[in-house]
């Protein structure tokens, strides 16, 4: 058994860096516990743009240098939904996301305790 088969709503293969094949592994296990959550309180599917990355990807998508996505602690989920984008985001407040980036086309959720907390962005 392995982490991801905790997560029933998602696969390792949907987080990996795409310059690394597998390294969706690479995601923090309470983060994704609380993504699970999150997905669960939706209950409509997420589609994941982005988790884990390694700091060659990071840097091709112009993320920032510190990103929580180096460190398995970050989803970007697709959304273009007002509806949803409502939902998801009620979600990760009401499940202890503080950290909460809205783009026009995705919503970029993260737990990393070593950046800033009760912060949102837009892209």
């Amino acid at each position: 058994m392995t982490d991801f088969d905790l997560y029933p709503n998602f696969s390792a293969h949907e987080f990996a860096s795409p310059d690394e094949p597998g390294s969706g592994y690479r995601m923090h296990a309470e983060f994704m516990a609380r993504l699970q959550s999150v997905r669960s309180r939706c209950d409509f599917p997420f589609e994941i743009n982005s988790g884990y990355r390694t700091a060659y990807w990071n840097q091709v998508v112009g993320g920032a240098p510190n990103s929580a996505h180096l460190r398995g602690r970050a989803a970007d989920i697709a959304c273009t939904n007002s509806g949803r984008r409502f939902e998801i985001i009620d979600g990760a407040l009401a499940l202890g996301f503080r950290r909460i980036g809205i783009a026009r086309t995705f919503i970029h959720l993260d737990d990393d305790p070593a950046l800033p907390k009760r912060v949102l962005w837009l892209y």
